[in-house]
């Protein structure tokens, strides 16, 4: 029988799982790339890859081409591959559609190992508490009011202390009125969060964080370009709302140079855009050692195990109907439950948890 230390083979399927409710018109489906690690004494641990939009069909042959070529024979310690791998495809670029490519790779041999251990992701990296919050969220800008306000019902309705909406409708006046009436659907006891996904520059942030903030709001997240590390350290000394963003960010050495600019209180690490596990908890401590908050960014089976293993109590994000277990791609149930604005991972089941259908 060969090593359990050593990959002997990679193999990829994409899954294209329609969405209940769409994130727009040309958001119908998300794509997950399902990947297993084989190693060479027949262990066999699942990751997957995921893009809601473009790029599933790159990130997928970046992996048959260049991350199978370059694994198979060698280690599979997640973190030695993760950094070799890395250094590889850099030349592909540092993040992006590589660190997306990454993650299936890093999810899947984490994967191996905690089945080799027979023990779940959550206790191989050491459960710091039971049960995390979760926060109602809906990819709702394109929403009518009245869809929108019996969306924020539901959140009420399921037991969330926190919701989070989108903003950015091309009148202010609009987002005034929207928010509005989230807010008094809601209550003044509830956290509420906005998310302008980028749409805004400087200016407009500024005047719309101003309109907006007097309903209270938790944080404002991605008011703009991704990218404007400038602009988000000037937004943020003039506003009083704290501000989110990483979702877009997709190496440490990114989210370093956002927390040197001072650009945000919260980072957003997504698990899969900044290439797995491995990177996240390393951003996690990063974030840390800057006395920022981590709030991971959707995916809430995988997002959920993390964040139960970090230093700080954080939230968790359920875009309503989105989750797999929702969107029924699992093929059995992972282990996390989310009730109550709660989530928890009963640990009964090896590695990440996740069988897809």
């Amino acid at each position: 029988m060969g090593s359990p230390d050593v990959v002997a083979a990679v193999s990829t399927r994409l899954v294209r799982i329609p969405l209940h409710r769409p994130w727009g018109p040309d958001v119908p489906r998300l794509h997950v790339i399902v990947v297993e690690v084989t190693a060479e004494d027949g262990t066999v641990g699942t990751g997957f890859s995921w893009t809601p939009t473009i790029g599933a069909g790159a990130v997928r042959a970046l992996l048959d081409e260049e991350c199978t070529r370059f694994v198979v024979g060698g280690p599979s310690d997640p973190a030695v591959v993760w950094d070799r791998l890395w250094r590889h495809l850099h030349e592909a670029g540092g993040g992006g559609v590589t660190t997306i490519a990454m993650a299936g790779i890093d999810l899947a041999l984490w994967d191996l190992r905690c089945r080799r251990l027979g023990a779940g992701l959550v206790d191989v990296l050491g459960r710091r508490r039971e049960s995390v919050e979760v926060y109602g969220s809906g990819v709702n800008l394109h929403y009518p009011l009245e869809e929108l306000v019996a969306q924020a019902a539901r959140w009420v309705e399921a037991g969330h202390d926190a919701v989070k909406m989108k903003v950015g409708r091309p009148d202010l006046a609009e987002d005034v009125e929207r928010v509005a009436a989230v807010r008094e659907v809601i209550g003044p006891g509830r956290r509420l969060m906005i998310d302008a996904n980028q749409r805004w520059d400087l200016p407009t942030a500024r005047r719309a964080v101003a309109a907006l903030s007097r309903f209270d709001l938790y944080w404002v997240e991605e008011p703009l370009l991704a990218d404007a590390t400038w602009a988000y350290a000037q937004l943020r000394v003039a506003v009083d709302v704290p501000i989110a963003l990483g979702e877009n960010a997709h190496t440490i050495h990114r989210f370093r140079d956002l927390l040197d600019a001072g650009a945000c209180d919260v980072v957003q690490p997504n698990v899969v855009r900044v290439g797995g596990v491995t990177p996240f908890l390393r951003i996690a401590s990063l974030a840390r050692t800057y006395g920022v908050a981590v709030a991971p960014h959707l995916l809430p089976e995988l997002s959920g195990q993390l964040a139960l293993c970090l230093p700080e109590p954080t939230l968790v994000e359920d875009v309503e109907d989105a989750s797999f277990a929702a969107l029924g791609c699992l093929a059995e149930p992972s282990g996390v439950t989310m009730a109550d604005g709660r989530l928890t991972v009963d640990g009964s089941r090896p590695g990440l948890g996740l069988t897809f259908a």
